[in-house]
């Protein structure tokens, strides 16, 4: 499985960011390729399924994905999100979890990622390009309040 993490401090309160980063239809804005679509509806709770469609014509595969756990933030509790990702391409999962903190909110996003077709020993090159290309997603979904940990 391909492994990555990314954290980010902005000072967007809690409640903020966890919209921001919640908004699955915007996450397909600023995926290039890729639009994202809910057929189960709004607003997201658990048992929400969106369906990220990546590629052109006959070259996209749709990669589904389902919330497995929703817990907001709320009086300086983190929010908590899990998705199991259900697709004959892309299976795994991933966790978005915003922290409150004194100065705003701290976001850590972790994903699981099983390419199929590929072997096993492509794992590292997956989470290199997963580590890039959402880090990227995550700075904008943040609009650019975020700050890397160093």
């Amino acid at each position: 499985m391909a492994v990555f993490r990314i954290e980010r401090f902005t000072p967007l309160p809690a409640a903020e960011a966890w919209r921001r980063v919640t908004d699955w239809e915007r996450h397909g804005a600023l995926v290039p390729l890729t639009s994202v679509t809910v057929p189960t509806g709004l607003p997201t709770r658990i048992g929400t399924v969106f369906v990220a469609r990546t590629g052109l014509g006959p070259l996209a595969f749709d990669d589904p994905m389902e919330v497995v756990r929703w817990t907001p933030p709320a009086a300086g509790r983190a929010g908590l999100c899990q998705l199991e990702k259900r697709g004959s391409v892309v299976l795994g999962r991933a966790a978005i979890d915003v922290y409150p903190t004194g100065s705003g909110s701290h976001v850590v996003w972790v994903e699981e990622l099983r390419v199929r077709l590929l072997p096993a020993w492509a794992d590292p090159v997956v989470a290199s390009a997963g580590r890039r290309a959402f880090t990227r997603v995550l700075d904008r979904l943040l609009d650019g309040a975020a700050r890397r940990r160093l």
